[in-house]
């Protein structure tokens, strides 16, 4: 991590918020920001998302997305998308568009393409850095070191976002290229709803990044959730204890943005750093990626 490159972060993080802020503060919806917000993200190829995508074992990418209303716990996602430029428009259009939840691979493309969607090849999502880290994870699996360390970036990676609206509705929206060097088929946590991305006005909306399989094993956003509707916990009590001491004790890593019906926000991570940026209801701007 340079300078140069720490303050690019710096800079795409903060396009990012203001996107979504911009809208809220016209009177627009926790929808439309968290979706702005992430286009943004999914646009930049300095995040495992849409452009920026890691590569599965076999070189290819496959893109999970989702979002959820927590006015009326409506949830859209899709997995394996290979040619939606935005997975997360798809996701969006599964939610309003369908009577379903998740659609997968090949039918998800379709989908997409269906509602007029921009499609692009997997040239698309192909950039440099992404394939230098499938790179060393193939030599590291040759030389038999694939349980020594290796760096969060390499990995793994999400982007999403998590808004309140004027009227009092929340969502969250998250987007990923997934792990890499993935099996084939691999989904991870993003696209299940209660695991990688929930919303509910009555609690709060969280979006996750991780190790996705345990966020999947202990339902982390939906436990956030229940933390606070069933214990009374606060948002930042309830997200410390899931990811300072639930994820660890199952040997998981990774972070969560969330905030509740309050307008409280939370950005706890057990990582070495986690990138995340916020714009509380003060119109205060918080940017970060380490502790």
């Amino acid at each position: 991590m340079t300078s140069e490159l720490e303050a690019e972060y710096h800079l795409a993080l903060e396009r990012a918020v203001r996107a979504g802020h911009d809208l809220l503060a016209r009177g627009g919806s926790s929808l439309d920001a968290v979706t702005a917000a992430v286009i943004v993200l999914e646009d930049d190829p300095l995040f495992n998302a849409g452009h920026g995508a890691v590569f599965n074992a076999e070189g290819q990418h496959e893109l999970d997305a989702a979002i959820m209303d927590g006015a009326n716990l409506k949830a859209g996602a899709v997995a394996g998308l290979k040619r939606a430029r935005n997975p997360i428009l798809a996701a969006r259009a599964v939610m309003e568009k369908t009577r379903h939840v998740l659609l997968v691979a090949e039918g998800a493309d379709a989908f997409a393409e269906s509602q007029g969607l921009e499609m692009v090849s997997p040239n698309y999502f192909y950039t440099e850095s992404r394939w230098h880290s499938l790179t060393r994870m193939q030599e590291r699996l040759r030389a038999g070191e694939m349980n020594s360390p290796v760096s969060d970036q390499d990995k793994h990676g999400t982007v999403g976002a998590v808004a309140l609206d004027a009227a009092g509705n929340l969502a969250a929206a998250t987007s990923t290229g997934g792990m890499t060097h993935k099996m084939v088929g691999r989904i991870g946590d993003t696209p299940i709803i209660g695991a990688g991305t929930y919303a509910d006005n009555s609690t709060c909306a969280v979006s996750c990044t991780g190790d996705g399989e345990y966020f999947i094993r202990l339902a982390v956003a939906h436990e956030i959730a229940s933390r606070i509707r069933y214990l009374g916990e606060s948002m930042q009590v309830a997200t410390a204890y899931v990811v300072m001491q639930a994820l660890p004790a199952l040997g998981g890593e990774g972070g969560v943005i969330a905030v509740d019906r309050g307008g409280n926000i939370a950005m706890p991570f057990n990582t070495s750093g986690m990138y995340r940026a916020a714009i509380d209801g003060d119109g205060r701007l918080t940017v970060g990626i380490h502790r």
